[in-house]
């Protein structure tokens, strides 16, 4: 084999091994890092978590001494289970920012929000959380403890979402569970409050009343607007926990193709999606 020949094979093999390693090396994960920002971003939840936690002090000042005394233990209820209920979102959202930052170029040190998981969930009583919700959060937080304490090192997106599917999932539908009893507990609220109107304003027929008849209405006009509005809140947060979870499903079913087109485009429209669910819920 004479000189020319041997170098062009040195060349060609040299190509043939440069392009097997480009292949195999890091692929853009850009879509799974919006995907994560705009998850972990959505917002909502907490804010109806804590109309849920404070329903009595809105209702209060409609309330018959009688149906006072009720409200009050509801409203002991609803507040011991309040932490455990945004406890489930604040680990969820931490889940999302580790798998961005997992999905991203540089590292970031999330050390300091390890401290966000707390302690655990109570596991009270009258929170209605089942037991496998308890065990998806516990495994949950176990995770990302050890991959936050790790620093990243030997960790994969593939790997985060191969393991925290399966809790990440359940949490999303506790949180999914929780946002519709919040709206059945404002439809109540709601039927409290209007109800006092509804039945009070058609008997005020004095002169005398006019006033406060006129001012009754007016109220009854801004609260009634209120509740469209929270009612709207709700739905738009149901949309987008269920978006989060049907994205998180696919990048669980597609763990061995992220950097396939049909995948990243799927993703991008999940996370173009609850950017939009996000700005309607800032309004």
């Amino acid at each position: 084999m004479d000189l020319r020949r041997c170098f062009t094979l040195i060349v060609l093999t040299a190509t043939l091994v440069l392009g097997g390693c480009a292949s195999t090396g890091p692929v853009s994960l850009a879509e799974v890092r919006q995907f994560a920002d705009a998850s972990a971003k959505l917002g909502g939840y907490g804010e109806l978590s804590r109309r849920y936690r404070d329903t009595y002090e809105r209702e209060q000042p409609y309330l018959s001494p009688a149906a006072d005394r009720i409200a009050k233990e509801n409203d002991a209820r609803r507040r011991a289970v309040y932490d455990d209920f945004v406890s489930i979102q604040k680990t969820v959202v931490l889940y999302m920012q580790t798998l961005s930052v997992l999905a991203g170029d540089a590292r970031y040190d999330l050390s300091d929000r390890i401290d966000d998981l707390g302690n655990g969930l109570k596991a009270n009583a009258e929170s209605g959380l089942q037991q496998r919700q308890i065990a998806a959060y516990t495994g949950l937080t176990r995770l990302l403890t050890r991959v936050i304490a790790s620093g990243y090192q030997n960790r994969s997106v593939e790997t985060m979402v191969r393991d925290g599917d399966a809790d990440v999932q359940v949490l999303l539908e506790a949180m999914i569970e929780l946002t519709r009893l919040y709206a059945k507990t404002n439809d109540n609220e709601k039927k409290t409050v209007l109800g006092i109107f509804d039945v009070e304003i058609p008997f005020s027929t004095k002169t005398s009343d006019r006033m406060l008849v006129t001012l009754a209405k007016v109220h009854y006009l801004n609260k009634s607007t209120e509740y469209k509005l929270v009612d709207k809140r709700y739905d738009l947060a149901l949309q987008g926990l269920t978006k989060v979870a049907l994205g998180h499903q696919k990048l669980r079913e597609n763990l061995n193709n992220l950097h396939g087109d049909e995948v990243r485009k799927l993703l991008a429209v999940y996370a173009r999606d609850l950017t939009k669910l996000r700005d309607a819920l800032s309004d």
